[in-house]
């Protein structure tokens, strides 16, 4: 594998399983040291098992909208690694389901909290510590659900449609020393999406061009790629990674 990332550190958020954790997989693989968070410390310390132990990984348990959390994982990030290079807002929340006519306002404002000002929280937090200095790198994981309507997760579309919004707000603010990108995804095949895809898989990669749904390895590369100098003059952007779904007539 190649090492472009040799001798960075990345903070990935909510990489205990699914997405975060092919994301934090790929990192490694390509030189970098991890920082990884979660809200549960077993299923964290089976992840930094699995990505090659302490020497590769470390975790730090706790809410991702909670800024102590974010403070403490930094400070540790720091400590433990002496620098954070990277950032990946990876954490998202939806839970509700259904029109947004009947939408809980309380729900709502949780999943902004989460979705949209964790992840401005966590690059103020990166950049004070270590990216004003010294650039870096940030990904934002937003979806394809924020450029085009999903039925039944339309609020959870809204704010990811705010985070892409946000990811060019700082890249234009943060240049040129410190690049922002997002990447996009369509349905990935993980435990937060099974109410996607569980049970009628074929019915749904139907509207998909590949013919299959995406894996967190299909998100983990292309996260690398726009962390990496590879991606040197691309800021600002979002890059969707859906399997061609938004390039079909009437895709959900």
């Amino acid at each position: 594998m190649d090492t472009r990332l040799d001798n960075k550190v990345a903070i990935v958020t909510g990489a205990s399983r699914g997405i975060g954790l092919g994301i934090a997989e790929r990192l490694v693989a390509e030189g970098a040291k991890v920082v990884i968070t979660a809200r549960r410390q077993d299923a964290l310390d089976e992840a930094v098992a699995s990505l090659g132990g302490p020497e590769y990984a470390l975790a730090v348990a706790g809410r991702s909208d909670d800024i102590d959390h974010q403070t403490e994982t930094v400070k540790r990030a720091m400590d433990a690694f002496g620098s954070v290079d990277l950032l990946v807002n990876n954490t998202g929340i939806n839970p509700v389901y259904g029109p947004m006519v009947e939408l809980d306002l309380d729900a709502a404002r949780k999943i902004v909290e989460v979705n949209c000002l964790a992840a401005l929280s966590w690059v103020q937090q990166a950049h004070n510590a270590w990216m004003g200095g010294h650039g870096g790198s940030v990904v934002n994981i937003s979806s394809v659900a924020g450029i085009q309507p999903a039925p039944g997760i339309g609020f959870y579309g809204a704010t990811k449609a705010m985070l892409a919004h946000l990811t060019a707000q700082l890249a234009v603010e943060l240049g040129p020393d410190l690049r922002v990108n997002a990447v996009a995804p369509a349905v990935v095949k993980t435990q937060f999406a099974t109410a996607l895809y569980e049970g009628r898989e074929d019915e749904v990669i139907a509207a998909y061009p590949l013919k299959r749904l995406g894996v967190p390895q299909d998100i983990g590369s292309a996260v690398a790629f726009l962390l990496s100098d590879d991606a040197a003059w691309i800021t600002g952007q979002t890059i969707v990674v859906d399997g061609g779904l938004t390039l079909t007539a009437g895709a959900e």
